[in-house]
């Protein structure tokens, strides 16, 4: 029987995904027993137009990014949006905030008003083609994109945490950031990455997305019990959470 054929393609990104993939090291030849690698752009020369299985990392930027998932959404029977650029627009859709043309003046200087740029207002994957299973995290755990993969081939639904990130600092027994006078977004964000930044001296950017049923009125109520408006609490949802 043959095995699945794997494609790996990449949009506005900083690849930073992909390269999870290539640390997965002994996971990934375990992997490499179940799935056919044709197309990788990273790691391999080879392309092809044929594959049972799209994996994309990176945000729509362009009109030609758009027409290109099109066309791999018709070829893949199942496509997975790798990391939170694929899955919510990522830093990306920063851009969002302004206007095209501040943008552009911003990104391109003097040169803005004298060329034409294929570019439009960020969007995530799933506003453009139908997405099957989503790896979040900037960057993704390499251990959540194998057991979405087994389950795919397995004929199973994969599943998310369905917690916030605040009991996995709980459970390692980290002090809670806003006792460090910071805005965390813990609370509400979703859990999996083993708090790894707040295990680390950083607060939660919010990489993984916010919970579909996250508690904003808890969330609300601990900044506000540090001194820390709702108003501040929101401006660093802008990160990851950019419309």
């Amino acid at each position: 029987m043959a095995k699945p054929r794997i494609a790996i393609f990449d949009l506005a990104c900083c690849e930073g995904c992909q390269l999870q993939i290539v640390n997965m090291e002994d996971e990934l030849v375990q992997l490499l027993t179940l799935v056919n690698p044709v197309e990788w752009r990273e790691a391999m020369s080879d392309q092809s137009s044929n594959y049972d299985i799209a994996i994309i990392e990176g945000s729509v930027t362009r009109s030609a990014d758009e027409m290109r998932v099109r066309d791999i959404r018709i070829r893949a029977k199942y496509v997975i949006a790798l990391g939170a650029c694929a899955m919510q627009g990522g830093v990306n859709k920063l851009k969002n905030n302004f206007s095209l043309q501040e943008v552009k003046k911003e990104v391109y200087g003097y040169a803005a008003d004298q060329a034409q740029f294929d570019t439009f207002r960020t969007k995530a994957l799933a506003e453009v083609i139908k997405v099957d299973f989503e790896v979040p995290g900037c960057p993704i755990e390499a251990s959540e994109l194998a057991h979405v993969i087994k389950c795919l081939l397995t004929g199973r639904r994969p599943k998310l945490a369905e917690h916030p990130v605040c009991v996995e600092c709980k459970m390692k027994g980290n002090c809670c950031r806003y006792e460090y006078d910071e805005v965390c977004l813990g609370p509400i964000t979703r859990a999996g990455c083993d708090a790894r930044c707040p295990s680390n001296g950083f607060w939660c950017f919010g990489c993984r997305g916010i919970l579909p049923d996250a508690n904003m009125d808890a969330a609300r109520e601990a900044a506000a019990l540090h001194g820390k408006s709702f108003a501040v609490l929101q401006s660093k949802l802008e990160l990851f959470g950019s419309e």
